[in-house]
């Protein structure tokens, strides 16, 4: 069911230092090197600007110490840190042997440490989805907070020693109620870690016989039970209420949606009956799984009005803020359509001072204010008949733009106190 979300694993953070009241954390896939065509990423593809946290997913562990998993992590992590105005995070797993002792603790955090500054990441993400449940002993559930206690009295002293910032820990936690309650001690785990970051996706999928929304801010009306926890309000507010500092909870944006086979293709809607999972994605590959660009065929502008719903959300609930899963499944290259990440980014006010060395313009684009991209069609009439498809403000109104997609115009309008923003192309506070 989870697609990025292991349930034993290690990430590497960087910390980006773009300064703002709320965080937007990206996480990186080493996998995606793999994904063929347009779909290929590597670190060098990475726009540092976009967020404010980045974490590179994932580490292994051997005999109780941390280590790589690919090839070539290590090259790759010269190329992720070379991101650094910026900051990262590293991800890891086979935690029930390492924390059934001391000894192993301190020999894992021991190679930790040695680790992340070796490599030069600014701390450790965990994903340790099921601890005590689903093979992991029930012992585990604390152990694991004896683990992060642990770990965090060693960064602080190592601090000090040094006289440098201590490393970060974070952790990434899942969405299910129950699977909650059985696998943390939500009030100690939160007095050690620097962030949570709550897998408020693959909420619902394929393998439920109906459509739902991957990751819903709300209920829908109709469902009852277990169904209606299931939801990134409810979720976030179970955090909360149980333990953790809202401050410290960041809430997961997916960029990418799970498909559905409807069993009648003239009855539509949530809740219908499905015969299975959509083929796999041209580039991802994975039935049922398709990244945000892979459904950019389908020839329709993406709204971002329910990435600017969840963002004003979550501020009103004094969360900390979001995390992208993944930037590599997010039209990184704006080949297909307009970027999810900037689209977050602007939705909570976060500025970028620095200038985007990870990012490229796609084969064919022309620089400047737009995101265009080859791909531009002659056809259709109107404004955007015989431009390139991308992005374009509006002369006579400042409160829109207009998105070219095969020489069709679709209008976008923002609320009055919004902006068409061409350093970044995406929507952004106008203070005039």
């Amino acid at each position: 069911i989870h697609v990025f979300s292991f349930p034993l694993g290690l990430a590497l953070l960087l910390n980006t230092h773009l300064g703002s009241a709320y965080q937007l954390t990206c996480y990186f896939t080493n996998w995606a090197q793999y994904w063929p065509g347009l779909g290929h990423f590597k670190p060098d593809d990475i726009d540092p600007c976009l967020c404010t946290h980045l974490i590179y997913a994932f580490a292994g562990m051997r005999n109780n110490e941390i280590t790589t998993i690919e090839w070539d992590d290590v090259a790759f992590y010269q190329a992720f840190n070379g991101l650094r105005n910026k900051g990262t995070l590293k991800s890891h797993g086979c935690f029930t042997a390492m924390v059934s002792t001391l000894e192993n603790h301190q020999n894992f955090i021991a190679s930790v440490i040695k680790f992340l500054h070796q490599y030069e990441f600014d701390g450790l993400d965990f994903e340790w989805e099921y601890t005590g449940s689903y093979g992991s002993p029930p012992q585990d559930k604390h152990l694991f907070t004896v683990l992060l206690q642990e770990m965090r009295e060693a960064f602080e002293q190592e601090a000090e020693e040094i006289n440098k910032p201590r490393l970060m820990i974070t952790t990434a936690v899942v969405a299910s109620i129950s699977n909650i309650q059985s696998s943390y001690e939500i009030p100690q785990l939160a007095q050690y870690l620097d962030n949570i970051h709550v897998m408020t996706y693959d909420l619902h999928g394929s393998w439920e016989g109906y459509p739902r929304e991957n990751s819903p801010l709300y209920k829908y009306p109709t469902e009852m039970g277990g169904n209606a926890d299931l939801n990134v309000d409810y979720v976030m507010n179970y955090w909360k209420d149980n333990g953790a500092p809202a401050e410290k909870l960041i809430a997961g944006f997916p960029t990418y949606s799970h498909t559905f086979i409807l069993s009648d293709s003239s009855n539509t809607g949530i809740g219908v009956p499905t015969s299975g999972a959509c083929p796999a994605g041209p580039y991802t590959k994975q039935a049922g799984f398709w990244a945000y660009y892979e459904d950019a065929p389908q020839a329709v502008p993406y709204a971002y009005q329910s990435l600017s719903v969840k963002a004003q959300c979550l501020k009103e609930n004094n969360f900390g803020g979001a995390m992208i899963c993944a930037v590599d499944l997010d039209d990184f290259t704006g080949t297909f359509c307009p970027r999810v990440c900037s689209a977050v980014l602007s939705c909570f006010r976060l500025h970028c001072p620095c200038s985007a060395r990870g990012a490229h313009n796609s084969p064919g684009s022309e620089s400047g204010s737009r995101s265009s991209s080859s791909g531009g069609s002659s056809g259709g009439s109107g404004f955007c008949a015989g431009k390139a498809n991308g992005l374009y403000p509006m002369a006579n109104n400042k409160n829109a733009f207009q998105h070219c997609l095969n020489g069709v115009t679709y209008q976008q309008n923002f609320e009055a106190r919004l902006i068409f923003d061409t350093s970044c192309d995406c929507c952004n506070w106008g203070w005039t």
